[in-house]
């Protein structure tokens, strides 16, 4: 119970953080073995376990009013955000309605694609997006335990770089990339026609929790569609669209007689985008027909448009990246044409911004350019129009223009805002096999997840042996690090000025108050 001599917020922030950690991933590493070894009533039963656990639903609370991407993105009900006084009440009302969760409407945002058409972002209230951050805990795990090894999209412990090694892997010279094919597979409105009744019968969950997540397909009715369509912007609908297409990588199969099944898949999917790796004998049209008839079954359609057959000499794009096999039969990837295009545009913005000086500019571009470096980080980026240098040149000439009366100068202005981020291209690790998070090697994956940052952050993170500086608890799950200055003063780098935090307790740090 709360004491009532706290405020609201000292209570919030006294919470036992790290007891909810260590109780929830109990739960769900617990749910994760039930279903590998078949037990899914188990699985089951733990399930309601985590529905009912008032650790996950504060964790669940805290995720959406304060971790995630979109905290502050109002729904219907036109809610940005949450007072502490206003978790505590969510929390009373997951606790007695979990089981029996009625979603409220969505809001309908436009979206412009790049083909000039537009999608509907379909954002839920905070309520609804709790008890789908609450519902996530639950199913995760269990569907984590059958996902298949290639599937890298919107799923704990992968990320688009073990897709894009997994290509280099299968493309290099040593693999005769140079003869190869790839299938571009588009999915059309994958979202919008993914078919209620697969997603119902493929959920591995308790009865309410399933009702939960019918009543939340069923707020994102599509108008002449009502029994397909997962909203997207809800927490749960990637992992409902990860469930509905897993499976699609298993269509294509090569012959390889050092694997133990005598096949491999050479297949790669990030959510709905895919890339099928041919070998010369391989037939396409025949594979294409399969996958057709796949996602027919699942009320989807290959994209005719834009679905295309291309050989990995001419290069393809994929998640922001080009790839190609080139003439000597070595394999290259670049940051893709479009991705660079659309980077250019926001840094321009910034740059040109007569709203606000210099010192803002430097501010706002640091992590635009650093994230954007640190995504193509194992890249070939010796060409001119990756090194940034004209948008270098070009900022530099604004910022000595706005800072002449200032007492700041534009060269460290510009060294702010366009950090530098290493390049070692195809030195990312993969994931082993078929791991999860949640098979409870905790030592493989606060180790493999410490390997994700680099500079000091990464020298950080090996001093502190993989865990967190204030709560303790090992890296492990999808929270960011966050690279905290103890002193406060941002410009002292020194090491013993520098510790690895997990972005809540970085936000505690910051209030006045650790876990």
């Amino acid at each position: 119970m709360i004491r009532h001599s706290y405020t609201a917020s000292e209570s919030w922030k006294g919470l036992p953080w790290k007891k909810f950690r260590k109780n929830l991933f109990r739960l769900q590493k617990r749910i994760f073995k039930a279903v590998q070894v078949g037990d899914k009533r188990k699985a089951r039963s733990l399930q309601k376990l985590i529905l009912k656990s008032r650790a996950a639903r504060y964790l669940a609370i805290r995720q959406v009013t304060q971790l995630n991407a979109g905290k502050n993105t109002a729904g219907i009900d036109g809610k940005k955000s949450l007072s502490f006084k206003e978790r505590f009440a969510l929390e009373e009302l997951l606790k007695s309605n979990h089981s029996n969760w009625h979603h409220q409407g969505l809001r309908e945002i436009p979206i412009p694609k790049k083909d000039g058409t537009t999608r509907l972002l379909k954002i839920p209230c905070i309520a609804d997006r709790a008890w789908q951050c609450l519902a996530k805990y639950a199913l995760e795990p269990a569907h984590e335990a059958t996902f298949h090894t290639h599937s890298y999209g919107f799923r704990t412990g992968r990320s688009a770089h073990d897709a894009q090694r997994y290509i280099f892997q299968n493309l290099r010279s040593s693999c005769n990339g140079i003869d190869k094919r790839v299938i571009e597979l588009d999915i059309e409105k994958c979202f919008d026609r993914i078919d209620h009744k697969i997603i119902m019968d493929s959920l591995i969950s308790p009865k309410g929790l399933k009702l939960g997540i019918f009543r939340c397909l069923k707020s994102g009715l599509n108008p002449g569609f009502p029994d397909q369509g997962t909203p997207q912007g809800g927490v749960v609908s990637p992992l409902l669209a990860n469930i509905a297409l897993n499976g699609i990588e298993k269509i294509h199969r090569q012959k390889d007689h050092r694997k133990a099944s005598g096949y491999i898949e050479p297949s790669v999917r990030y959510a709905d985008d895919m890339v099928i790796i041919l070998k010369p004998q391989d037939n396409a049209d025949e594979i294409l027909a399969q996958i057709s008839e796949f996602l027919a079954q699942r009320g989807m359609n290959v994209s005719a448009k834009k679905t295309q057959i291309t050989a990995a000499t001419d290069g393809f794009d994929f998640l922001g990246w080009n790839f190609k096999v080139q003439k000597n039969g070595k394999f290259r990837t670049t940051p893709s044409v479009g991705n660079f295009k659309a980077f250019r545009k926001k840094v321009k913005a910034i740059v040109n911004n007569s709203n606000y000086g210099a010192k803002v500019k430097a501010e706002k571009l640091a992590p635009l350019v650093r994230g954007w470096r640190g995504y193509h980080r194992y890249c070939k980026m010796d060409g001119a129009r990756n090194s940034l240098y004209h948008i270098e040149t070009r900022a530099y000439k604004v910022f000595n223009k706005e800072t002449k009366l200032t007492r700041y100068s534009s060269k460290t202005l510009l060294e702010q805002a366009f950090p530098a981020v290493p390049y070692s291209e195809n030195r990312h690790v993969m994931v082993t096999g078929e791991k999860s998070p949640y098979d409870g090697d905790i030592a493989y994956w606060s180790k493999r997840n410490s390997k994700l940052y680099d500079g000091e952050t990464s020298k950080a993170l090996k001093r502190q042996n993989h865990s967190c500086a204030s709560c303790g608890i090992k890296f492990i799950d999808e929270e960011r690090v966050h690279l905290h200055h103890i002193d406060g003063n941002h410009a002292n780098w020194k090491r013993n000025n520098l510790e690895a935090l997990h972005e809540s307790c970085h936000d505690y740090q910051h209030m006045g108050k650790g876990e």
